[in-house]
């Protein structure tokens, strides 16, 4: 029997727990600025204040406005997370459907490199290309990109080579139809599904990656972001700071990161009738 995705998602708690929680992120992302009179950067000379009515959480070894930063990390994580979702989704699926219908040594070729990206760790590039030029935020989308496409690109190819078998697109080749029109007319439809899950469970990667580099400290120091309040809050743990410094940027990290995944979890059982049983518990 075939359930509607939308009827799935409305019936579990999970998925409409990380749907709303993904809502109110993007909502405080956007309007980040109207929501603090702080700017994230800026210094006060009230170093390590507790938490108080003119700063909700206190402020850093620097005097800048933890809630500020808390809020503007936040925009920083879903702008790294939705941008290397979506070019790592569109590489994936030029790339998969374009090497399923050429095929010959062109799809050879391709799959080689898709398997050489594959067997490199992406941490260690990101860290090699780190160290030669500035990790700022676009290099750090781009890199993320260009290293997380590769598993999407596989599936994707693996269901082009059985879609392009099917009847209607036969038909559609013998009217003279070329790859390009193919692709976009037969074989992107179909594939919408498998790219809406690659481009969810990119965002959580892509946002997790972010957050674990900056922690490491490989990242732009003046980019305001969850990871790099840790990576700072470390250096202080011997002080109470660490509870309205070090505590809440795990925590909005974490629920972003369990939002994303209540979503994709369920959606992936929604449109795999052997996943829906376990999305639903």
């Amino acid at each position: 029997m075939h359930i509607n995705p939308k009827q799935e998602i409305r019936h579990s708690k999970f998925a409409m727990f990380g749907i709303g929680m993904l809502l109110f992120l993007l909502i405080i992302a956007i309007f980040g600025p109207l929501l603090t009179p702080y700017q994230p950067n800026s210094q006060t000379p009230f170093a390590f204040e507790s938490p108080s009515f003119n700063h909700w959480l206190g402020t850093n070894h620097v005097g800048q406005d933890i809630l500020s930063q808390l809020i503007y990390g936040a925009r920083t994580s879903l702008l790294v997370g939705f941008l290397t979702a979506l070019l790592a989704t569109i590489l994936s699926a030029i790339i998969g459907t374009s090497t399923a219908l050429a095929g010959g040594l062109y799809d050879k070729i391709v799959m080689r490199i898709v398997d050489a990206f594959i067997v490199i760790p992406a941490i260690i590039v990101i860290i090699l290309v780190a160290a030669y030029l500035k990790p700022n935020l676009l290099v750090l989308i781009l890199l993320l990109a260009l290293l997380g496409w590769q598993g999407g690109a596989r599936t994707i190819r693996a269901q082009a080579l059985s879609l392009k078998e099917m009847g209607h697109i036969s038909a559609a080749r013998s009217f003279g139809a070329s790859n390009l029109y193919i692709i976009f007319r037969h074989i992107l439809p179909d594939l919408v599904p498998i790219l809406l899950m690659g481009f969810i469970y990119g965002v959580r990667r892509a946002v997790f990656m972010e957050a674990g580099l900056a922690f490491l400290g490989i990242a732009d120091p003046t980019t305001v972001s969850w990871g790099m309040m840790m990576h700072e809050a470390l250096d202080f743990c011997y002080l109470n700071v660490w509870r309205w410094w070090l505590i809440p940027p795990g925590v909005a990290l974490s629920l972003t990161i369990l939002s994303v995944t209540g979503i994709g979890h369920t959606l992936e059982g929604a449109l795999d009738p052997r996943l829906r049983r376990e999305a639903n518990a």
